[in-house]
């Protein structure tokens, strides 16, 4: 989409949205989030169930207030308007389509749809007359005097859409709008959907976790751990020349810069890893850290034990049961004291990792000095130290590559560097590496 001199619909500039702060339980639902929908665009919010998807939608939709950051709509911060005023731009604005239908089953049908122009006070004929224009629309004004325990699934969802439409808002917004459809009535819905936005020019908001779903948008938000990771854009659609075969997408890839810092460290890390391969990728490249000269077959083993302590299924005291056990007792029978250097090594890179802060460089830049300076036994000035807190706030920040990270450690102390040597620096370098991997959550 070609988007110069066009301004957005909505602008969603530094979201943070962070739960019980600063208290034992506090959770991060959304994580910086930065992103421009512009006017007629069909855009869909794609992750598992916990990304933060949903909460991002609402978020938009002036139901969650942020705990950091701005949400623009039409020119307006959302957040900074009366409550009143927050209610009746909702109204005008944005129709709200969510999977559970939420009709109120002591109105008919036609009364659900017409409920929301009665709140703008437009008078009985004048929204009834609106309410049926939809209801025929849509097939189903033969229902208009029933109930919705009287329909389908698949005819309550469009009794909501029409709900959603009688105030002839700018904005749809659809959370997971088909999760109680059977797949006919989910592929009708999801057809609507498009409708709107391509005949009627509506801005569409879908969030979903089905990747079936993702063909009708234009652009599609990956969502991981309340991040986005990745943006894919529908660049062309291709219509499809043989009977039942689907159109072809020519479609345009955009990393998120913590993405692109990975595939720049480790040439073996791909998009195609994230979500249920990013563990398994963690558990390999920590095991060829740590440990070397061990059979493939063994290393295969251990990794597939490590991918359980990282994901939480075992713990670090499982992993070096299976690596001290004798094989004939399932274990690999590994040498105790490589074994001890393993486990050592694991507990020092996850316990740093989990400690890693990015949204506190500084606090997390001297605490990985720290470790550094600990584990490979430094003896440093403080000026020493400060500049390599400082190097290592630039990585985090992603403000230096990996290999601008390594000439800062072995350019010489003369020349502004840490003056290591070549090797010494390359290790530090990648033992920074394998920390950022580990905390990286998708």
């Amino acid at each position: 989409m070609n988007t110069n001199g066009i301004e957005p619909a909505i602008e969603v500039k530094n979201l943070d949205i962070v739960y019980n702060a600063g208290k034992s339980n506090e959770a991060r639902a959304l994580d910086n989030i930065n992103l421009k929908i512009y006017p007629n665009e069909y855009v869909i919010f794609y992750g598992p169930s916990g990304c933060g998807k949903s909460t991002l939608l609402y978020s938009i939709a002036g139901f969650q207030h942020p705990t950091e950051g701005q949400v623009i709509v039409g020119g307006q911060d959302i957040n900074a308007i009366k409550r009143k005023e927050k209610d009746d731009f909702r109204r005008r604005k944005i129709g709200m389509i969510f999977q559970s239908f939420f009709l109120i089953p002591t109105l008919n049908i036609l009364g659900n749809v017409c409920l929301p122009q009665a709140f703008l006070g437009v008078d009985l004929e004048n929204r009834e007359e609106a309410g049926t224009k939809l209801l025929e629309r849509f097939g189903i004004a033969e229902h208009a005097e029933k109930f919705d325990t009287e329909l389908s699934g698949g005819q309550r969802q469009r009794v909501a859409i029409a709900r959603a439409l009688v105030n002839n808002p700018d904005i749809i917004i659809a959370d997971e709008p088909v999760g109680n459809l059977d797949s006919r009535s989910a592929f009708n819905v999801m057809s609507i959907l498009r409708e709107l936005n391509e005949k009627d020019k509506k801005t569409v908001i879908l969030v979903t976790h089905d990747p079936s779903h993702l063909s009708f948008g234009n652009r599609v938000f990956y969502m991981q751990d309340g991040k986005i990771v990745k943006t894919e854009e529908i660049l062309e659609r291709k219509k499809a020349t043989l009977k039942g075969a689907q159109e072809e997408l020519v479609k345009k890839e955009i990393l998120s810069p913590e993405l692109q810092m990975l595939m720049r460290a480790f040439q073996n890390f791909s998009p195609a890893q994230l979500g249920m391969l990013l563990i398994p990728f963690k558990a390999q490249e920590l095991v060829s850290h740590i440990f070397f000269n061990v059979p493939d077959e063994q290393i295969k083993l251990a990794c597939n034990k490590l991918q359980d302590v990282i994901s939480g299924r075992a713990s670090v005291a499982d992993l070096e049961k299976m690596l001290d056990q004798r094989e004939e007792k399932g274990g690999l029978g590994w040498d105790k004291r490589n074994v001890k250097k393993f486990v050592g090594r694991l507990e020092e890179i996850l316990g740093v990792s989990g400690k890693l802060d990015l949204g506190d460089v500084e606090k997390s830049s001297k605490m990985v000095a720290d470790y550094l300076i600990k584990s490979f036994h430094l003896d440093f000035t403080p000026d020493r130290v400060t500049k390599l807190v400082r190097a290592i706030g630039l990585r985090l920040g992603n403000e230096l590559s990996v290999i601008e990270f390594r000439k800062a450690l072995d350019r010489p102390v003369s020349e502004g560097g840490l003056g290591f040597d070549r090797r010494v620096a390359t290790r530090l370098a990648r033992e920074l590496e394998i920390i950022m991997l580990v905390k990286y959550s998708g």
